[in-house]
């Protein structure tokens, strides 16, 4: 158990890793449970929803999976003017998937390391000092540039499927700066080619920093409140989790419109 201010804030802030030795190869087993967790809870309960759909009397449930299935298809359409029917579906997982994820922020921050501490030391003997586990999948930074290099990726079949691949690479050579001369065309393709690589490097880095920023600063929050006397954490964590309500719906939303945009962007013209 943590002794001090430090070493409580310390372990909370550490991962259940695969390998004790740590590496580039080691898994956040924390991260990556929840994270599977959340995806088969938003895949179950919508699947649900869907097979038991009834227009002469629906569930309040029902009315609000239609509420946030009509907002997120409106904003995508909106956003992303050409036909496609993996937009939308894509924009509702990356919302839905992310918001659950930041949710669990709102969970007590003791509650779930205490039980993972507790199953460790009672099926396993393991010291509950060294038992770790972080409960907010969007706070590892491990995982918000997964989800952004899958968005990157999403970037590129989406340019190379309504430009080609001919026509992808040639944008990637002659845009931004045309030339209708050839040897200049040929001069400025290195200084093209470093732009497009900046702007689509720049693309994952921005979705991936700006949801593990917002989400690592509210759980440090969280956790520097529950240092506080009982009082105080009532007094200051009630507010400020009320306001971390928004922050969480906020970052996915932008998370998701951001991908939109990009995608838009990567099948119209330069």
């Amino acid at each position: 158990m943590a002794t001090n201010a430090t070493d409580y804030i310390k372990h909370h802030l550490t991962f259940w890793q695969s390998s004790q030795e740590g590496g580039f190869w080691t898994l956040n087993l924390d991260t990556f449970s929840v994270s599977l967790m959340l995806a088969f809870l938003f895949a179950g309960v919508f699947v649900m929803v869907a097979r038991n759909a009834s227009i002469e009397a629906p569930g309040r449930l029902q009315l609000f999976i239609e509420s946030i299935v009509e907002l997120v298809d409106t904003q995508a359409k909106e956003v992303f003017q050409a036909k496609s029917k993996v937009v939308a579906p894509l924009a509702l997982t990356i919302f839905c998937w992310i918001f659950l994820m930041n949710a669990m922020d709102l969970l007590p921050v003791d509650l779930i390391p205490m039980a993972a501490q507790w199953i460790g030391h009672t099926f396993f003997g393991a010291d509950p000092a060294h038992v770790y586990f972080r409960v907010v999948p969007s706070a590892d930074i491990n995982a918000t540039f997964a989800m952004s290099l899958s968005v990157m990726l999403c970037i590129i079949g989406f340019s190379i499927s309504a430009k080609g691949f001919g026509g992808w690479g040639k944008e990637l050579l002659t845009a931004p700066f045309h030339a209708t001369n050839p040897i200049l065309a040929l001069v400025l393709a290195p200084v093209n080619f470093a732009f497009q690589m900046v702007e689509l490097a720049a693309k994952p880095l921005s979705l991936a920093l700006r949801l593990f920023g917002n989400m690592y600063s509210g759980e440090l929050i969280f956790i520097l409140i529950a240092l506080l006397p009982f009082g105080f954490q009532w007094m200051l964590g009630a507010p400020w989790a009320i306001f971390h309500i928004l922050i969480i719906t906020l970052q996915a939303f932008i998370f998701m419109m951001l991908s939109m945009v990009y995608l838009s962007l990567a099948v119209e013209a330069h």
